[in-house]
């Protein structure tokens, strides 16, 4: 008796058609998504016995999104930060498409993770993604496209920044005039991606800070929001370190240089920093004034 296929199961079987041989080590299970240039596929790593992804080059003929493929592995290879994805192995297919293996990427996206989490907790979060992207530019490269689509939360508590395809290596040839996100682009990146710095970065690094700060923020907090993104590059903070450092000063209810407070913040500050000490010598001051008119009576 025929027995025919449903449409799911075929729908199945071109799928897996299309996957890729990546050879005898990797063995591909499913297809996660695809980008600009590249498909994203889970695999089994049959000789460290472990689930990767293994990014594929969709185009055999683009010798341009190949050269971005490679460089993407070799930056991430680079970079060895816990905040940044692991590059495992890199390759090129039977057909002669390049490929890389990096880390199965397990979590929520940044802008997706918020809604749950206080303030507190989303500028531990902040403050994480500012590590990864300070350690990328101790080492001379721009991510470029910088934003929440492009930070993972893993279940565990592991943050890691994504999506280095587009960024700019010191000493690269740079091919396209504009690159990133609007939105999220530094207003320079409109005109010529391959002259911005670090400060392109940090526009986007406000923009994001931006979009994770509750609807009644403390006004300092917004005010480093709005340097950081500022529309003129030397408005900006100078790097990453210095945004951070000022939003770590807030947290330590110390003055921000992002903010001019007015005297009664000033005080509000101070008091709310050392809000026990202060209110113990009230306390003693004010038994001290009644004890005084107590035995003056």
């Amino acid at each position: 008796m025929t027995q025919w296929l449903g449409d799911a199961a075929v729908a199945h079987l071109r799928d897996v058609a299309d996957w890729p041989d990546v050879g005898e080590r990797y063995e591909i299970t499913r297809r996660l998504g695809r980008g600009g240039m590249g498909t994203v596929y889970a695999a089994q790593d049959r000789v460290l016995h472990r689930e990767v992804a293994v990014k594929v080059l969709d185009d055999l003929g683009a010798q341009a999104d190949a050269a971005h493929l490679l460089a993407e592995a070799r930056i991430l290879g680079r970079l060895e930060h816990p905040g940044i994805v692991p590059v495992h192995d890199a390759g090129t297919l039977a057909d002669g498409r390049v490929f890389y293996v990096m880390k199965l990427v397990r979590g929520d996206r940044l802008d997706a993770a918020l809604a749950s989490r206080t303030l507190n907790e989303r500028l531990d979060l902040f403050l994480r993604i500012c590590e990864a992207v300070s350690f990328a530019h101790a080492h001379g490269i721009v991510h470029r496209d910088l934003k929440p689509q492009n930070v993972m939360l893993g279940p565990f508590g592991e943050l890691l920044v994504l999506d280095w395809g587009v960024a700019k290596v010191p000493g690269a040839a740079e091919v396209e005039a504009v690159v990133g996100t609007p939105g999220y682009m530094a207003p320079e990146q409109a005109h010529d991606a391959g002259s911005v710095d670090a400060r392109a970065d940090i526009y986007a690094l406000g923009v994001i800070l931006e979009a994770m700060l509750p609807a009644l923020a403390p006004k300092p907090l917004i005010a480093i929001a709005k340097r950081a993104r500022a529309p003129l590059v030397e408005q900006r903070y100078g790097d990453v370190r210095g945004l951070a450092r000022d939003l770590s000063r807030f947290r330590e209810g110390a003055p921000v240089d992002a903010y001019h407070e007015s005297l009664l913040e000033r005080i509000g500050r101070v008091y709310s920093r050392h809000r026990l000490p202060i209110t113990l010598v009230l306390v003693y001051m004010i038994v001290r004034v009644i004890l005084l008119l107590w035995f003056r009576t």
